[in-house]
């Protein structure tokens, strides 16, 4: 299994009014990934020092936890489509026709309400492993390394 430590160096223990009680240093080892409710997860092993800011007292952690990746978004947008014609002339019959180049991109819009842009994303996605799910997949297994 590869190794992904992280380690956390004096981050701030707040009480539920946002008052600072003490401070945390230890380690966090991502073991897995999953996306609930269109938001990427990871739980891992939390090791470390809690120690309270009003005399020092110290406590030992050792504890599995599952959050949210924050800053891991789906894209509102995929690409379906991206045709580039070039150059064109066609002589059917004395009827002729000159195209300059022409270039299709043809995008779907996912998010509440968008319907077609929801199903077109998740279809263009099918294969490739786009999205949270893919990421999660993809995490996953280079958690197992």
């Amino acid at each position: 299994m590869a190794s992904a430590t992280g380690t956390i160096t004096n981050l701030p223990l707040l009480n539920s009014a946002g008052t600072q009680v003490g401070s945390f240093t230890g380690t966090f080892t991502p073991t897995s990934f999953s996306v609930v409710n269109g938001a990427l997860q990871v739980t891992g092993q939390l090791v470390g020092t809690a120690t309270a800011a009003a005399g020092g007292a110290t406590q030992a952690v050792n504890k599995t936890i599952t959050t949210t990746v924050q800053s891991a978004q789906a894209s509102a947008a995929c690409k379906i489509l991206n045709l580039v014609l070039g150059p064109l002339h066609l002589n059917v019959l004395g009827l002729v026709v000159d195209l300059n180049q022409v270039v299709l991109n043809i995008t779907a819009q996912s998010g509440a309400g968008n319907l077609l842009g929801n199903l077109l994303c998740s279809v263009a996605g099918l294969l490739d492993g786009n999205g949270l799910n893919g990421l999660a997949t993809l995490l996953n297994r280079l958690l197992g390394l």
